[in-house]
């Protein structure tokens, strides 16, 4: 039998005015502490959201999507944050926020694999191939 790994994700969201509450999934971040396992999944269908958000500035919002896996790996590249241990990263990332990248609800799941997990999670609530 294949040992079995607890996680936690969230769904990374676009949310282009905030008081509309209008969203557009654009990544998934998962988290298993006991397989030392933090990373992340994003990507941003320009068509989707331009079809949401006509004046948003793409390049801004991917500036900021760009920094998420950086936390996930932690180090140098990240900032201060960077420096933190994979749990406290994981929880700065899914903190609430009133701002244009949010996250969702925090979930848990169980999987032999957590980059399989992180994988099929992307597809499911991600891309709509």
């Amino acid at each position: 039998m294949h040992e079995r790994f607890v996680f936690d994700y969230a769904v990374v969201r676009i949310v282009p005015r905030v008081d509309r509450g209008e969203f557009l999934n654009a990544g998934v971040i998962v988290f298993s502490p006991t397989a030392g396992f933090l990373d992340c999944l994003i990507e941003l269908d320009h068509a989707r959201l331009l079809a949401l958000a006509p004046s948003i500035d793409i390049a801004v919002v991917e500036s900021y999507l760009e920094a998420i896996p950086k936390i996930c790996a932690g180090g140098g590249e990240a900032g201060s944050i960077g420096d933190l241990p994979q749990r406290a990263r994981f929880h700065w990332l899914v903190a609430p926020r009133s701002t244009v990248i949010q996250t969702s609800a925090v979930h848990s799941g169980v999987h032999e694999d957590p980059r399989a997990a992180l994988e099929g999670l992307f597809e499911k609530l991600v891309r709509m191939e």
